[in-house]
């Protein structure tokens, strides 16, 4: 059976659904909110209780304070059910109730989760329920609107994810009992939520330049952590356990090197004549490597000079005494960053389609496309569910920080053609495959506008938080007593 579109997603992100938020970014921003029906028949579930699909009363049947009595008539026909509470002109129903509580109770039993006492639970999933009738009356009076050509394609999106046409999807509706106009109509009201979502928070959500600056700080400061250093040395050594007089000597003839370079002869020349290294043939240079790879006394040594110049003073290591030049250094202050083209599969989870089940269905796509099966580009367009499906999953160039963290760090610890694990993040699990990586000059206004992209993402939950909780402040909430 097909389950009703759960409105408790928190997330009104659209299109790829892991990209940075850009309101501009519309075309096709219907796709992640069909899951919940869309999985239910991928996965070929059928609902325990077809109560859950008849419990929630249609539009018109909550146009007005009469169908709350209407509706606790027909709740006081149905053992065990009743209205438990109204909000505005909408009804939470203990069957709603029950039925989230026995698939959160399912699904920890499956994962080894802990959850809360029962009540505390009974109490958490009745709040989640309010805060979802809040947000969809506020909603329907903030004059939100679904046209229908976009409720049509939502609804062909559903059949086209499940390999069914609309007039397949509507018998298969009927077989499970699920009323055509009903459904349409829940999916009506999920589409109405995400687009609230989106035009209601993203322009509370406020980042001061001060803030942008910050993250570029922090962004150099990660870049010169491990800058590109091409460095020279001209070596002398120390043999072990020599004495403090061998070491005297030792470090007079290094004083002697450095002398006979800033008297102008080359420091190759010297190099090749003093230096008990293996890189003297080449004039002592050691070669372009990151930090991180280097000695961290070089990198120290390193970071006061400029480039073609040489140390101070020979700097003194367990193996000897180090005159060093510094050819080349790349920093990234040039704002040079690396751009990734990725594709991927998303699958959202649903109530009936657990995070763990998810995993095990993409873990089989992944075994069909390494194994030669299908393409990973043709099993995106089938069953992916996102907005970059119909591209074979193609995410385009991206640079750092435009996708949510949890993707990005999968992603990039991927090689080119490799296929990612099951990777969960807050928009569902996803397969990623990496196509190409490149360097690329950052315009500097681009940087900024990325920075604080990364900043609206990090601010967005919070800022959702608070938009929902003054929302419910002004909300009518009647809370009913179970019938006696």
């Amino acid at each position: 059976m097909i389950e009703a579109p759960d409105l408790a997603v928190p997330l009104p992100q659209a299109e790829a659904c892991l990209r940075t938020p850009r309101r501009h970014q519309r075309p096709g921003a219907w796709r992640p909110v069909l899951a919940s029906m869309a999985m239910a028949l991928a996965g070929g579930l059928l609902l325990a209780d077809a109560a859950w699909a008849q419990a929630r009363p249609s539009t018109s049947e909550r146009a007005t304070a009469r169908a709350a009595d209407r509706a606790a008539d027909r709740a006081a026909s149905r053992p065990g059910d009743h209205i438990v509470a109204v909000v505005n002109q909408e009804l939470v129903t203990a069957v709603e109730i029950e039925l989230r509580l026995r698939r959160a109770v399912d699904e920890a039993a499956r994962s080894g989760q802990r959850l809360p006492p029962a009540e505390q639970l009974r109490q958490r999933i009745t709040d989640d329920l309010i805060e979802e009738r809040v947000i969809l009356t506020y909603a329907r009076e903030s004059g939100a609107k679904i046209d229908e050509p976009d409720l049509n394609r939502a609804v062909q999106a559903v059949a086209a994810q499940n390999q069914l046409t609309v007039d397949q999807l509507r018998e298969r509706l009927k077989q499970d009992g699920i009323d055509y106009t009903r459904f349409r109509n829940n999916l009506q009201e999920q589409l109405l939520v995400e687009r609230t979502r989106e035009r209601e928070v993203y322009p509370r959500i406020r980042v001061t330049d001060a803030e942008v600056e910050r993250v570029l700080e922090q962004q150099r400061s990660a870049a010169q952590a491990d800058a590109t250093l091409n460095l020279a040395q001209i070596l002398v050594t120390i043999p072990e356990g020599a004495s403090a007089a061998v070491i005297a000597e030792r470090r007079a003839r290094a004083d002697a090197a450095l002398a006979r370079v800033r008297a102008g002869t080359p420091f190759e020349t010297v190099a090749r004549e003093v230096s008990e290294d293996a890189n003297r043939e080449r004039g002592g240079e050691i070669g372009a490597r990151p930090a991180s790879r280097l000695p961290d006394l070089f990198v120290a040594a390193a970071k006061s000079m400029q480039v073609g110049e040489v140390s101070a003073a020979p700097v003194q290591s367990a193996a000897g005494f180090h005159v060093l030049k510094l050819l080349s250094r790349d920093d990234g202050s040039g704002l040079k960053v690396t751009q990734t083209r990725a594709r991927h599969i998303l699958v959202k989870p649903t109530e009936q389609l657990k995070t763990d089940q998810v995993q095990a269905l993409l873990n089989e796509y992944r075994r069909r496309i390494l194994s030669g099966q299908r393409s990973f580009e043709d099993m995106a367009r089938s069953f992916s569910e996102d907005g970059s499906a119909q591209q074979g999953g193609d995410l385009g160039w991206a640079v750092p920080g435009m996708f949510v963290p949890e993707f990005e760090e999968a992603m990039s610890r991927l090689p080119l053609d490799g296929i990612s694990e099951p990777v969960v993040s807050r928009f569902g699990v996803h397969l990623i495959q990496v196509l190409e990586r490149r360097q690329v000059d950052v315009d500097p206004r681009q940087a900024r506008e990325q920075a604080r992209n990364t900043l609206r993402e990090q601010k967005f939950e919070g800022t959702y938080n608070d938009w929902v909780k003054e929302l419910r402040g002004r909300a009518y909430v009647e809370m009913r007593e179970p019938p006696q």
